[in-house]
């Protein structure tokens, strides 16, 4: 490690992408929070990670030899295209666009959300961390008018500085959780345009309300920030349609109260990649993605967080192949779309395998279980 410090030092060192730390006011704010405490914010139910230094280096020696579209030479049938397309508003009212990973736009009764837009690789500089697989299905210069961004926690593959400066001189509101404001004005965002909350606090928007719900995960963009901004979900309340975004999260015991006070939802989009059956209350995984749905109350599900990078040593086609069976097996509607694609969840197209037939470990094989959540013990750390 300290022939290390050097480099770390270096590359670090004037990193914008780092962002800034919380104070004055907005800590004071984040310090008088529930979810603070010992100095970081906490998760309700703890987050308990079974890997080791040992485990990983296993991990890594035995990753899926599928683990990347590269692995077995396929290209993703991204479905690229422009502003244009989105000219025309959803017929149904409620219409759902995946651009790839944890970023959609959603287009609910009359508003447009993007959520966790991430338009370059996933690192504090574009050439450290996480290489995406595709360019992005539509350029950001090329979308329509959006009217909120929102940022589920501060990891790299959700909060991209890059694509904050690209979006910052729009005319939108961005909606945060506790602290993650402190990271938007640094990289220049007017503070009258952030909109920064609690779990379970809202804010009307043009007619909807969004709304700031718990989740089960971290935060942290380098090694002396772990926990110091909040980390969340959002329900989005329009007029006629409800729409709920995970974030990354573990299952827990309050998606029912979120499903009891904000529900039933007429999409969920749930993270269901990047998972590990030894941090299973960081990441949840299909089939628990798909029992998720159920306890929001959701009427059509979506899984994300997968198909873009490579952040797990699961073979990449491994959460749509799981979640596709789960739903089947819980008779959950899904969508699968391909990367671009835009779906009406009232009128969804056929369901379709876009992604190559590959060998997989199934929920059998590698089960994903969070602990102390429905009836399974919690474990120590």
């Amino acid at each position: 490690m300290r022939k290390l410090l050097p480099f770390i030092l270096l590359i670090s060192w004037g990193c914008a992408g780092f962002g800034a730390a919380p104070e004055g006011e907005r800590l004071l704010r984040m310090q008088n929070s529930p979810q603070w405490g010992d100095g970081a914010f906490i998760n309700p139910q703890p987050i308990w990670s079974g890997m080791s230094y040992s485990k990983l280096y296993e991990s890594i020696d035995k990753r899926s030899r599928y683990g990347a579209p590269d692995d077995v030479e396929v290209d993703i049938p991204v479905m690229y295209g422009n502003a244009g397309r989105f000219d025309s508003p959803p017929a149904s009212g409620l219409r759902v666009t995946w651009l790839g990973h944890s970023t959609l736009l959603i287009e609910i009764d009359g508003l447009r959300v993007l959520t966790d837009p991430v338009w370059t690789n996933a690192g504090p500089y574009n050439w450290l961390g996480p290489e995406r697989w595709y360019a992005p299905p539509i350029a950001v210069e090329n979308l329509p008018k959006i009217d909120a961004v929102v940022i589920s926690h501060d990891h790299y593959d959700h909060l991209d500085h890059r694509t904050i400066e690209m979006l910052k001189d729009r005319d939108l509101k961005f909606f945060v959780p506790l602290g993650i404001g402190a990271h938007l004005e640094y990289w220049g965002v007017d503070p009258a345009k952030i909109v920064e909350l609690d779990w379970w606090e809202k804010r009307p928007l043009n007619g909807a309300e969004i709304v700031c719900v718990p989740s089960r995960h971290a935060s942290g963009r380098h090694l002396h920030d772990r926990n110091r901004t909040l980390w969340s979900g959002w329900a989005i309340i329009g007029p006629t349609h409800r729409a709920y975004f995970s974030g990354d999260t573990g299952l827990f015991k309050d998606m029912k109260r979120i499903g009891e006070e904000y529900g039933p939802f007429d999409v969920t989009m749930i993270e269901s990649g990047a998972y590990g059956k030894d941090w299973p209350d960081w990441h949840i995984g299909p089939e628990q993605a798909v029992l998720a749905h159920q306890w929001v109350k959701g009427k059509y599900f979506i899984p994300i967080h997968w198909g873009m990078f490579t952040l797990a040593f699961h073979g990449w086609t491994a959460p749509a192949e799981r979640a596709w069976w789960a739903a089947y097996q819980a008779q959950v509607q899904i969508g699968i779309p391909r990367p671009g694609q835009s779906i009406e969840p009232a009128s969804p197209p056929v369901l379709e395998r876009w992604w190559p037939e590959l060998p997989y470990q199934d929920a059998e094989a590698y089960p994903v279980v969070s602990t102390d959540v429905n009836g399974n013990p919690p474990r120590l750390h």
